[in-house]
């Protein structure tokens, strides 16, 4: 964690520049000297405030997740409807919010991704995120479904959003935010149909 002190604007610079960083050469090559001539800054502010490259990346992320958040928040606060549908869709739609789909974004999720397999601090906030899409799908889920389906349809959705999103940031284009969206709105269509037509059919 970025020690106390630090005025926003520069933590935010700093951030900025290591997304730009990775950007540029892939987290391995994106050093603190690299990160800090990004930011026009010196390298021992790095150090002396985040401790080192670890501790930059970790609070890097931590903007990131919080900046997702933040997007899926203001989503569902200007839904005009209560509907599970409505909420699943504001998560979706956050989930590919401009914040979290351009290159630097993108290339930073992808080198968090992988860190996170051997730096237990980044695998913390991994798990949470994780845990933290799913409780949401699951409770949406669970107004309409009964609770081993939404439990499955929670999984299901949350695969599908960030095999979405790994597959569009791995291709040279880029992802497709709008293409990416609407192929997840469109499972969430077909899970909730599955769901109507299981309890509006005919019995026999």
């Amino acid at each position: 964690m970025p020690k106390v002190g630090m005025e926003p604007i520069r933590r935010q610079q700093l951030i900025n520049a290591t997304m730009a960083a990775i950007d540029e050469v892939g987290l391995a090559e994106a050093t603190i000297m690299r990160i800090a001539r990004h930011a026009g800054v010196s390298a021992g502010i790095i150090s002396h405030y985040f401790g080192g490259k670890d501790g930059l990346l970790e609070a890097t992320m931590r903007q990131i997740l919080t900046d997702l958040s933040d997007a899926i928040s203001a989503r569902r606060r200007a839904l005009n409807e209560d509907s599970p549908k409505a909420h699943i869709s504001a998560i979706i739609e956050g989930n590919f919010d401009r914040t979290q789909v351009t290159g630097p974004a993108a290339k930073t999720w992808l080198a968090f991704w992988a860190s996170s397999m051997h730096k237990p601090m980044l695998q913390r906030l991994q798990n949470v995120n994780d845990r933290r899409l799913y409780a949401n799908l699951c409770y949406q889920f669970r107004r309409v479904l009964p609770q081993i389906e939404a439990r499955n349809a929670a999984r299901g959705l949350a695969a599908m959003i960030d095999g979405l999103w790994l597959r569009g940031a791995l291709t040279p284009e880029g992802l497709d935010a709008e293409k990416a969206r609407h192929l997840a709105l469109h499972y969430l269509d077909q899970l909730l149909a599955h769901h109507e037509y299981q309890h509006s059919a005919p019995a026999h």
